[in-house]
């Protein structure tokens, strides 16, 4: 299965885990944060972007090996993960 996202093909068929994401600023440090922790704590930090991360690390493996989507609002970002949804109703 390849989803052709705006970073290109993405393969969906060997996914070890795929999650969103949003990135954020806490004084001065960048960090990766679920979407559930901005909801908590979201007015203590600054949110750079959301993202959709496509992870495809074994477990166990020590090199991650994951592709990511960014997207400017919550928005952009739920419409792109019921596309890719789409490809598991299948």
């Amino acid at each position: 299965m390849i989803y052709n996202s705006s970073i290109g093909a993405i393969e969906l068929s060997n996914l070890t885990r795929l999650y969103p994401a949003v990135v954020v600023d806490m004084h001065g440090e960048v960090a990766e944060m679920s979407l559930e922790w901005t909801e908590l704590y979201g007015d203590k930090v600054k949110l750079l972007k959301y993202i959709l991360v496509f992870d495809y690390t074994k477990p166990g493996e020590d090199v991650k090996n994951k592709k990511v989507l960014e997207f400017k609002t919550k928005e952009a970002l739920i419409a792109t993960m019921q596309e890719v949804a789409q490809f598991f109703q299948e």
